[in-house]
């Protein structure tokens, strides 16, 4: 079972830096250059200084993390930080639109201390996707020299009796301690809640949060490379460290959040596949063999855009793609007889995903094969499917046809992650991300 602990967060001060929704950011890994340099213009002490460091002309190698730490450490001291006095439980909420639906949720969860685990057999953490090596050295050499977690990682758990979600919403209730809407418009709710006290009546709401994400196994859903980073910093901190018992940096930042009865959202990632066919051919020869995994119905673009356009709201895990080319556009529903000898090794769960039937396709009816598609170059991802549908009319380079998906169901997450598989890239994207800024765990008691 996991180990989840509370713990003494670092909080912006708002007598400080004024508006706090002027300092918090998107994490760093879903921040675009344009917008960089908007969140470093915004104000002087955003958290994007500390998260994403600038690389700056003539810089030495490694300078930007060196300077990250310099400013840390500067607003540690000048006040722009303050350290809560006990350690605490930190509620969060998020009120957003499904994008391209008027339909609204309120997720809820909890920010707190994971405790490190190796993602092996019988661990109380456990991954679901595969990590790249460029992505954990920035992340290593970022967290070397903060020695702090400046986003969380995020884990899901199962709770079966809905007192996590009462609970919750009993917080959500009182007046929160922050309250920030960022620029997609989703509203931001913190809450500090102080373990041991018990702002719910006679019930100290932090110690029953902490035993029931405890109850079973924590599934990472966003942060693996932050996670497995945290791992080697620990290692590399056990060999030097003296005899200090239950030290802060065997734990990592989480947001931790009941898959069972909060209402998560997984936005499905397109496929936009260059050069699947000579400017001659505009599709034509794929949409024809694509019956040879599929059932193929014709589909004009608008009914495309009707069908996969409302991200997050069709149910996923039926095999239902969409595919668009200069030549038109089908429907796509596969065939799982046709694909049952062509599919990877691995879990019953990990071979039933959308994701798994389209990385066949792709290498059986466009030649891209897992080793293509780690190598990068034949296939972009877009979280639109108008982006999608227009690269390939305007043969944006070299965009020959877009395959549609619907969202990963969550239940697949937590079932391909129980069988111990991992999923394949860009399976998952949960939303709405959480802020970078709001909580920071420096690893110190």
């Amino acid at each position: 079972m996991p180990t989840i602990r509370a713990f003494r967060a670092l909080r912006y001060e708002p007598e400080a830096v004024g508006d706090v929704g002027l300092v918090v950011s998107p994490p760093y890994d879903v921040i675009s250059p344009p917008e960089h340099a908007r969140l470093l213009a915004r104000h002087q002490k955003n958290a994007v200084r500390l998260d994403l460091p600038a690389q700056l002309p003539g810089d030495a190698p490694d300078e930007r993390y060196r300077r990250a730490a310099r400013t840390f450490a500067e607003w540690r001291s000048d006040g722009t930080f303050h350290k809560d006095p006990r350690a605490a439980v930190y509620v969060y909420e998020q009120t957003y639109r499904l994008p391209g639906t008027a339909v609204e949720r309120t997720q809820r969860g909890f920010f707190a201390r994971l405790w490190l685990e190796p993602l092996a057999d019988g661990s109380g953490v456990l991954p679901h996707e595969r990590t790249m090596a460029a992505p954990k050295e920035d992340r290593y050499k970022l967290l070397r020299a903060t020695g702090a977690n400046m986003s969380p990682v995020v884990g899901l758990y199962r709770e079966s009796t809905g007192r996590t979600a009462a609970l919750l919403a009993s917080i959500a209730t009182r007046p929160p301690a922050v309250a920030v809407r960022d620029d997609d418009s989703v509203e931001h709710r913190l809450w500090v809640v102080p373990q041991g006290d018990s702002p719910a009546g006679d019930v100290d709401v932090a110690g029953e949060l902490l035993g029931l994400a405890a109850s079973g196994p924590i599934t990472i859903a966003d942060g693996h490379h932050r996670y497995e980073t945290a791992l080697r910093y620990r290692e590399e901190r056990r060999m030097s460290r003296s005899c200090e018992e239950d030290p802060a940096f065997d734990y990592i930042l989480a947001l931790l959040l009941d898959a069972t009865h909060e209402p998560l959202t997984v936005l499905p990632t397109h496929r936009v596949v260059l050069g699947a066919g000579g400017s001659e051919d505009d599709g034509r020869g794929l949409l024809a063999t694509a019956e040879s995994l599929f059932e193929v119905r014709p589909a004009a673009r608008g009914e495309l855009l009707a069908g996969f356009g409302g991200e997050g709201l069709a149910s996923g895990g039926r095999g239902r793609f969409g595919l668009w080319t200069r030549a038109g556009g089908a429907f796509l529903e596969a065939r799982r007889e046709a694909f049952r000898a062509l599919l990877p090794s691995g879990g019953e769960a990990m071979r039933h995903l959308d994701v798994t039937l389209l990385g066949v396709a792709l290498d059986r009816l466009a030649g891209i094969d897992s080793e293509a598609l780690s190598a990068g170059g034949r296939v972009d991802y877009t979280k639109s499917v108008a982006e999608a549908l227009a690269r390939v009319d305007n043969r944006a380079e070299g965009a020959d046809a877009a395959f549609l998906l619907e969202p990963t169901p969550v239940r697949d997450v937590l079932a391909v992650a129980a069988e111990g598989d991992v999923m394949p890239q860009k399976s998952t994207y949960f939303f709405p991300k959480a802020l970078t800024g709001l909580v920071i765990n420096p690893l110190e008691w």
